[in-house]
């Protein structure tokens, strides 16, 4: 077997070279390499390209890089979670490119296979995919993305051998896995490396022959951002759980459930082991319990798509970011619950960017909507200023067309029926005339 040279931080922050390509692991600071790239905030290197999901947490990981004026440009898929970023993209400081959270996993895959791209039906029609290349398969309209590759990948691993082979721990194998095969140059970081042998073969997730450098650094929960603890309670009011709980009432046993954040989230506390419902968080698990009661977060608990700490039932699965993506893409997940900015008559969603507000994260909401069975939106019924968001037609930024079955406000629930938008129930404490009143959208009524 090789032996991987083993080489401290500093030495690997030496490697990156002005103009590199970054890959950046991590969700968040989940499986981020915070340590290593810390190093590279500390050298002059410049005029880089760092793709990651998102660029750190302010200061932290890439977004120190981005406050010390390293970076060039940044690509990922929900850089809200970092204000810093956000400000510098709106401000034209830095060039940025926004992709859909499973088209960039999936591109990375592709660039570390030697595929040169795909076609993906995931944001066709949005302005995400304009300038780029369409084409109809199989009577739908895909979007053509190419293959990611760069020049150094700086990934996070739990344990490696000397070898190089890789394990990773629980939601930590993110964009790591992915792109520990996608760059000339692979630096792994990790908690500790065991002689060559110690790993149990069907217990490596990475093998050694992707990795070039290894670089041990100890995690702490000073690493780990806003995951490093439950942190705030969730906002409950009467409307909003009366929301959830209609929505809780679509699910049957046995389903496979991705939740969104905001009211959706609510729907995780209303289930019960008895009710047989899986729950899928886009950034790699299968079988999400509730959030741990003890405080602790995710040094030693995994997190879901909000990057909040969860607990995991019997059963429960991990994986990376591109496998989960496939699931969610190839109808693997029954139903998604997601918030909403607008739905319109048509069924057609807005609920990822308002044009001039600090929302530049589609994450995998282009995803969801586009390759979940069933889709199930929460929303306020109208904004502050009483304007409705069940609308005629979306003012705002589409995130997917035709794609919303039912849509629940703290005033209705509607289904799409034969491709009409119509009023099914009403919820407590409204009426017929009140949600006549603030709808804008054209609708049925067919109430029990």
């Amino acid at each position: 077997m090789k032996e991987v040279p083993q080489i401290t931080a500093k030495e690997a922050a030496t490697l990156v070279k002005d103009g590199d390509i970054i890959l950046g692991g991590g969700f968040g600071m989940t499986g981020n390499p915070v340590h290593v790239i810390h190093a590279l905030a500390e050298t002059k290197t410049k005029n880089l390209t760092f793709i990651a999901n998102n660029v750190g947490e302010p200061n932290m990981g890439g977004g120190r890089l981005l406050n010390n004026g390293q970076l060039k440009k940044m690509v990922g898929s929900f850089f809200t979670s970092n204000p810093e970023a956000v400000k510098a993209a709106q401000s034209g400081s830095i060039e940025y490119e926004l992709l859909p959270q499973g088209t960039l996993a999936e591109a990375i895959r592709s660039g570390g296979a030697g595929i040169g791209g795909f076609y993906t039906p995931t944001s066709a029609g949005t302005l995400i995919a304009e300038g780029r290349e369409t084409k109809y398969i199989n009577g739908k309209e895909q979007v053509f993305i190419e293959g990611i590759r760069g020049n150094v990948a700086i990934i996070r691993a739990w344990k490696a051998d000397t070898s190089g082979n890789l394990q990773y721990r629980m939601t930590e194998q993110n964009f790591n896995r992915a792109m520990a095969t996608a760059a000339d140059i692979v630096i792994a970081e990790v908690q500790e490396i065991v002689p060559v042998g110690s790993l149990d073969p069907d217990e490596i997730h990475t093998p050694g022959c992707f990795i070039d450098y290894l670089v041990v650094k100890k995690l702490s929960e000073e690493d780990l951002g806003t995951s490093a603890s439950v942190g705030l309670s969730k906002v409950i009011d009467e409307k909003r759980m009366n929301m959830a709980k209609r929505a809780f009432a679509e699910l049957n046993k046995g389903d496979v459930v991705n939740l969104g954040i905001g009211i959706p989230t609510l729907v995780a506390d209303l289930i019960k082991p008895e009710d047989g419902i899986i729950l899928h968080t886009e950034n790699g698990m299968l079988g999400v319990g509730p959030e741990p009661k003890d405080g602790k977060g995710a040094m030693f608990y995994p997190v879901n798509a909000g990057k909040v700490p969860v607990t995991a039932l019997p059963g429960s699965s991990y994986f990376d970011s591109a496998d989960s993506f496939a699931m969610i893409r190839g109808g693997h997940i029954d139903v998604a619950i997601m918030g909403g900015l607008e739905v319109d008559a048509s069924g057609n969603l807005a609920n990822w960017s308002v044009p001039g507000k600090p929302l530049l994260g589609v994450g995998g909401a282009m995803d969801l909507a586009s390759g979940a069975k069933k889709l199930i939106i929460t929303l306020s019924h109208s904004d502050r200023s009483g304007t409705s968001k069940v609308v005629n037609k979306c003012t705002l930024p589409i995130t997917d067309y035709n794609c919303v079955d039912i849509l629940i406000t703290e005033l209705a629930v509607f289904k799409f029926i034969d491709g009409q938008l119509t009023l099914i129930e009403i919820l407590p404490g409204s009426s017929l005339e009140e949600i006549r009143a603030k709808t804008e959208a054209k609708f049925i009524e067919k109430l029990n």
